[in-house]
C-alpha cells in the first residue's frame, strides 16, 4: 500500500517547481519563500526575477525596494517596472541615489526600466540610472529641468574623479563598451503624460548618441519650434540634431482645456534619416500637412483620430516612397458627394448670362469638378463593377484601399479596429 501514498510537492523536480512559481506575483513569491528552506532557495532562483513588475503593488516603499535588491534581484534581471509615490498620501523619497547605484552594480543586465507616477526631481540627472539601460519609459512622472543633460553635474564629476575614476578607466581598457562614451546607452525613450517635459528636455536629447526611438504621448509643453530645432538637418559640422532617430511618435489624446501646441508642425522643416512616423489624436491633422517634407519616410501610422478619404488621398500623393501605412483606432468619415443644383447645367449652357454670376458658378463648379476628378484619378477609373457603388457611398474603407493602391502601389495597408462614422442624415 506504500506505492499508493499521495505525493506532495517534495517529489517534483526543481525545474517544474520553478515553472509553477513563475506564475506568482512578486509579493506572493516573497511569501512563498517563507514556507521552508527549499522553497526559500528556489524563490531566489534568477529565472524567476527576469521580469519584475511592481506597479500592482501599491504599498511599495524604499524599504521594500532595498529588501528586494539585497535578497532577490540579481544578474538575471532584464526588465523592472516600478510605481512611485507621486499620487500617494504618504509621499517621501522613492528612488534614492544609493539604491540606483546598488541596482547598477547588482543588476548589470538590466535593459528596460518603466517608472509610473515617480517623482524624479530629487535626482540630479539620468546618469544615475543603470548604464546598461536600453529602454526607458516614464509615465506620469515629474522631471527636473536638467534631467536629460549630457554633461554630468558637479557632484557627479567629483564622485567620478575621487572614488570611481580608477574603476571607469579599467572598464574602458577592458573594452566592455555597453553604453555610449558619455554613459547613456538608451536607444528608446517613451514619455507618456509627462507634463514637466518641455522643449529644454527635448533639446538635451540631441546629445544622446544612441537614441533611435522617441515616443511623445500627451507631452503638452513640447512646441513646434522645439521640435523644429531638434530635427536632424545638415549643419556646419555634419548632421545636427537627433541624427540617429529612426522612429518618432507624437500624439495628443487627453486633457481637455490645454492649449494645443501642434508640435507636429515642426516636421515641416524636414528630418533627415527619419524612417517611421506615428501620429495620434490632435497631432494627425498638422502632421499630415508636413509629412511630405520627410524624404526618408517609409512607415506612417495614424491612430486615435477622425479622417476623411479626401484628406488621406491628398496627403499621400506626396509620399511616393511610403512602404507601410497603418490605421489604428481611426474613425473614417463617410464619403460625401457634391450637391447637384437644379438649373446649374442650363446656366452653364447659356453664353449671354451675367458675368459675375456666371463666374461664381464656374468657380464652384470647378472646385467640385476638381474634387471629382481627384477621386477618379485616385480610383484609377475602375468603375466596371456597379455593385460596389452603394457600398462605397457608405463605407470609405474599400474605396480608400483602391485609391491608395493606385497612388502607392508598393505600400502595405493595415486597418486595425477602424470604424465608419454614421451621420444623422
Amino acid at each position: 500500500m506504500d506505492e499508493f501514498k499521495p505525493c506532495n510537492l517534495d517529489y517534483f523536480p526543481e525545474n517544474i517547481l520553478i515553472d509553477v512559481l513563475s506564475y506568482l506575483s512578486v509579493r506572493e513569491l516573497v511569501r512563498a519563500g517563507r514556507v521552508c528552506k527549499r522553497w526559500k532557495r528556489l524563490v531566489k532562483d534568477q529565472r524567476l526575477w527576469r521580469i519584475v513588475d511592481l506597479t500592482a503593488w501599491k504599498g511599495v516603499t524604499s524599504r521594500i525596494l532595498w529588501l528586494l535588491l539585497r535578497q532577490y534581484l540579481g544578474c538575471g534581471l532584464r526588465c523592472l517596472r516600478l510605481r512611485g509615490l507621486l499620487l500617494s498620501a504618504r509621499g517621501g523619497t522613492f528612488l534614492s541615489e544609493s539604491w540606483l547605484k546598488s541596482l547598477s552594480t547588482k543588476c548589470p543586465r538590466l535593459t528596460k526600466l518603466y517608472l509610473l507616477h515617480a517623482d524624479l526631481r530629487g535626482l540630479p540627472s539620468c546618469h544615475l540610472l543603470p548604464a546598461s539601460l536600453q529602454v526607458l519609459e516614464l509615465r506620469g512622472c515629474e522631471l527636473p529641468r536638467e534631467f536629460f543633460n549630457q554633461a554630468p553635474t558637479s557632484q557627479d564629476r567629483a564622485e567620478a574623479t575621487s572614488s570611481v575614476g580608477a574603476q571607469q578607466q579599467k572598464r574602458n581598457q577592458k573594452g566592455k563598451g555597453l553604453a555610449s562614451p558619455s554613459g547613456i546607452g538608451i536607444g528608446r525613450l517613451v514619455l507618456n503624460n509627462v507634463p514637466s517635459f518641455t522643449d529644454q528636455h527635448l533639446q538635451s536629447l540631441t546629445s544622446w548618441e544612441r537614441l533611435s526611438r522617441l515616443e511623445l504621448r500627451d507631452t503638452f509643453r513640447v512646441t513646434a519650434n522645439g521640435l523644429r530645432s531638434c530635427a536632424a538637418k545638415d549643419g556646419v559640422c555634419g548632421v545636427e540634431g537627433l541624427s540617429r532617430l529612426k522612429f518618432l511618435e507624437i500624439g495628443i489624446t487627453g486633457r481637455q482645456g490645454y492649449q494645443l501646441q501642434m508640435a507636429s508642425l515642426g516636421l515641416g522643416a524636414g528630418w533627415l534619416g527619419l524612417e517611421e512616423l506615428s501620429l495620434g489624436g490632435k497631432e494627425v491633422g498638422p502632421g499630415l500637412l508636413c509629412a511630405s517634407r520627410l524624404k526618408d519616410l517609409k512607415c506612417l501610422c495614424l491612430w486615435a483620430c477622425t479622417l476623411s478619404e479626401m484628406q488621406i488621398v491628398r496627403s499621400c500623393r506626396m509620399l511616393r516612397g511610403l512602404r507601410r501605412l497603418e490605421f489604428l483606432d481611426v474613425i473614417f468619415q463617410p464619403r460625401q458627394c457634391p450637391p447637384v443644383v437644379e438649373g446649374e447645367g442650363e446656366g452653364e449652357g447659356e453664353g449671354g448670362g451675367d458675368g459675375d454670376v456666371g463666374g461664381g458658378d464656374g468657380g464652384d463648379g470647378g472646385d467640385a469638378a476638381r474634387e471629382e476628378q481627384d477621386n477618379q484619378e485616385a480610383e484609377g477609373g475602375d468603375n466596371s463593377n456597379d455593385e460596389n457603388k452603394p457600398l462605397d457611398m457608405n463605407d470609405p474603407i474599400p474605396s480608400l484601399r483602391r485609391s491608395l493602391a493606385v497612388l502607392l502601389p508598393s505600400c502595405t495597408l493595415v486597418f486595425t479596429n477602424c470604424s465608419v462614422q454614421i451621420s444623422a442624415d
